[in-house]
């Protein structure tokens, strides 16, 4: 995702480090949050909505103002959340019902956060280049929100 050098299991392993010192949600949202915006390559926007009620409200996140809060079931982040599944959209303009928080986003992926069968809220990763986000990417990325479900309690 960032080159010759990036590893996603390098990558997973700084998360585990770095979160291994907190259980709180938020500051540890906070550092993955940054994190990932630090090493990953070609990414505008990284960030959490976490789950109040029914909706997705804006976390900890690194980029542009996003977004305060996204319905369950809207657009991709609403989406992944009610579909338990990690969303990857190649270009976002053509995702049915997609949600325009920064008009320079490209490409999108997506990961729910579920721990114990409840749905605490989504990861999202923004890129203002088109098809960005590849299968590995997506699956280093479930990785590195386990550890996250994993550090907090």
């Amino acid at each position: 995702m960032s080159g010759k050098d990036f590893s996603w299991r390098r990558l997973t392993q700084q998360a585990e480090g770095l979160l291994s010192v907190s259980r709180d949600r938020i500051s540890n949202a906070a550092n993955l949050s940054a994190l990932l915006y630090q090493e990953l390559a070609d990414v505008s926007w990284v960030g959490f909505y976490l789950l109040d009620g029914e909706i997705l409200r804006l976390g900890p996140f690194q980029g542009k103002p996003a977004c305060v809060s996204i319905n369950l079931g809207k657009g991709v982040c609403g989406t992944a959340a009610v579909s338990g599944q990690a969303i990857r959209v190649a270009d976002v303009d053509a995702f049915d019902g997609h949600i325009v928080c920064d008009a320079d986003a490209r490409s999108e992926l997506v990961v729910p956060l579920f721990r114990n069968g409840q749905l605490l809220g989504v990861l999202d990763v923004d890129s203002t280049s088109l098809d960005r986000f590849t299968r590995e990417d997506e699956e280093g990325l479930i990785a590195v929100v386990e550890v996250y479900l994993s550090s907090i309690v």
